[in-house]
């Protein structure tokens, strides 16, 4: 603290005193003498000299010699597909009306046997009970016990190992049990009224000189077959069973030649553009055709169109107007794409470079239609007239070549790029139900060889059980059959130890075994094997195991049974997963398709089915 301190003459000075002080700032606002705040609110800028400075710095008056597009024309070339041919069958014709594409690729017989097995019961059943809705509507319900009598389903007998496959799962045999009760086998019916020429099945003899029932037995084949699309034979050609894929062509005219569009990898479930190559050896498909009274040949045709061109739009691009600023509601900066995220790239390169210079030619085109844009003539506000050719021109396997939907083309290296776009007769959405089977064929590195496991598998009923199970409880039905003897002991010893040549794998693991092809020393294909099942005190030479899917039951079924094959390259060390399901669609003009089709996808990473030769075990 200061003290006072008395100066010459006695005059005693005080000390300074600091005084705190608060400063205060006003805003300079506007006070607008009106209620109405619009101008104010504007921010408006008066220095029109600033505005065209900023212009100068950013090199807006750099001007090019340019000009807008005023007027185009198009000359466009379309053709359809009018040929299709499933893998090597005979060529037929392709109308898109009736069917989409995958629909005629993927479809597959319903099945209603499995090797000795009646499966199906579920629409065995619906077929039944319709066939005695048309007995009623038609006033033949008097008939009826008739033909109860005549196809009645057959009551499992759990002490008959033929019926082992009903019994061993007590869901199947409770509704095999159920369904003998006044209920007929709907499609054994079916099969007799399509095979009604042979006076021994029991159809004709019910039929006799009754055209009422002819009648009626034809509409219940008409629904039937409208019901499900189903090949015309038991098996589609399209499907490859040693490649688990569709394979398929098909062709449109071309001048005085066709187009010829091959697929030879199709799996994916969903048919698209991409899913079809050119081919550039083929000219046309030649093979004999079902029926060439319905085949248009001259369905190539040129349009010449004249339009105005209008820019394209979308929201979130930038205004063409310096100074406008964007009021879509679409935030660019939230994208985030990463180094290898092509698409988002050229999205983003899309929208903030090249969003005004890009004009729109609506074209409407039927669906299987192959379109190509000949030439495109602008005129621009300076009456100059450009000829605009394609992006995408040049040789097909050209790494600077810029091109989108544009079909490959198979051939060598200097194969000219088509420009054509195909617009594929594909079912825009496609609804799937649960697999009827399913199966996982997975590489076991340590068994040195390949599964097939059957992870889903169709039962009597027309329903699916985990393979394991199904497995566990057909093994189990299968052992109650069998009369145990126990085998003497022929040496007494006192080992702790005993020596096992092999172990066993669950049921459901099917072995495809390598074998070396013919007139080749390296390459190799997968065949399919049968482990022995084996029962501990059974006399009896082991039976093999059998696969219980149809999928991996490929040439078993047969009159001559022949081995199953898959190449080696199909299976990934990843795996693939192969499932079977029943789909629908509805087409563009109403009509409803359901059929029963294939699906690969990647799998699940190798396995070890636990298989292991030479073991030393405890007694």
């Amino acid at each position: 603290m200061a003290q006072n301190t008395p100066l010459d003459g006695g005059i005693i000075i005080p000390p300074k005193v600091y005084r705190p002080t608060v400063t205060l700032w006003n805003r300079l606002e506007g006070r607008p003498r009106t209620e109405n705040f619009e101008r104010a609110l504007k921010a408006e800028v008066r220095d029109a000299l600033w505005m065209l400075s900023k212009q100068w710095q950013t090199g807006e008056f750099q001007g090019e010699d340019s000009a807008s597009a005023l007027l185009a024309k198009v000359h466009i070339k379309t053709t359809a597909l009018t040929k299709y041919q499933a893998g090597d069958a005979d060529v037929t014709t392709f109308n898109e009306q009736e069917l989409p594409l995958e629909v005629k690729v993927e479809q597959q017989a319903i099945p209603f046997q499995l090797g000795n097995q009646e499966i199906s019961l579920d629409l065995r059943l619906i077929m039944g009970r319709h066939w005695f809705k048309l007995l009623k509507s038609n006033s033949l319900a008097s008939l009826k016990n008739g033909f109860i009598d005549a196809y009645k389903f057959n009551s499992p007998d759990s002490s008959n190992p033929l019926d082992a496959h009903i019994c061993a799962h007590i869901e199947v045999w409770q509704q095999f049990a159920a369904a003998t009760q006044g209920n007929i086998d709907g499609y054994k019916l079916y099969q007799d009224i399509k095979n009604a020429s042979n006076t021994t099945n029991p159809f004709s003899t019910l039929l006799g000189p009754n055209p009422s029932l002819a009648a009626v037995s034809a509409k219940f084949v008409k629904w039937f077959e409208k019901l499900y699309n189903q090949p015309i034979n038991e098996k589609n050609p399209s499907w490859k069973p040693r490649y688990l894929e569709h394979q398929f062509n098909c062709s449109a005219p071309k001048g005085t030649t066709e187009k010829v569009l091959v697929a030879n990898e199709y799996y994916h479930g969903h048919l698209d553009w991409y899913n079809l190559d050119i081919h550039n050896e083929k000219t046309e498909l030649t093979q004999p055709l079902e029926d060439e009274t319905n085949l248009n040949v001259s369905v190539e045709n040129s349009y010449t169109l004249s339009f105005i061109p209008s820019p394209a739009t979308f929201p979130g691009m930038p205004h063409s107007r310096w100074w406008q600023l964007e009021d879509w509601n679409t935030d660019i900066g939230k994208i985030s794409p990463d180094t290898t995220d092509i698409n988002q790239l050229m999205l983003l390169d899309f929208g903030l470079n090249y969003a005004n210079d890009w004009m729109l030619l609506p074209f409407t085109l039927p669906v299987g239609s192959i379109a190509n844009v000949e030439g495109l003539l602008v005129t621009n506000t300076f009456g100059e007239k450009i000829w605009i050719k394609a992006a995408g021109r040049g040789g097909d396997e050209q790494w600077n070549r810029w091109s989108m939907f544009h079909l490959n083309t198979r051939g060598d290296y200097n194969v000219p790029q088509d420009l054509s776009l195909l617009l594929i007769p594909a079912a825009p959405k496609v609804l799937e139900g649960r697999p009827l089977e399913e199966i996982y064929m997975l590489r076991d590195e340590v068994a040195n060889m390949v599964w097939g496991v059957e992870s889903l598998v169709p039962l009597a009923t027309g329903k699916s059980k985990r393979g394991k199970e199904a497995g566990l409880e057909f093994r189990a039905k299968l052992e109650s059959f069998i009369e145990k003897t126990e085998f003497p002991t022929l040496v007494e010893n006192e080992a702790k130890i005993r020596y096992r040549i092999v172990n066993s794998v669950p049921e459901q693991w099917i072995p495809f075994i390598p074998r070396h092809l013919g007139n080749s020393n390296r390459e190799i294909q997968l065949q399919r094997a049968a482990m022995p099942r084996i029962f501990e005190g059974d006399t009896n030479a082991p039976k093999k195991i059998e696969p219980r899917t149809a999928i991996l039951r490929e040439g078993l079924d047969e009159e001559d049974s022949s081995p199953y094959y898959i190449h080696e390259e199909e299976i990934p060390r990843a795996g693939i997963r192969v499932k079977r399901s029943f789909q629908r669609t509805r087409w563009y003009h109403g009509k409803v398709c359901t059929w029963i089709g294939f699906r690969k996808q990647i799998g699940r990473g190798e396995g070890h089915s636990g298989l292991v030769f030479d073991q030393i075990i405890p007694v």
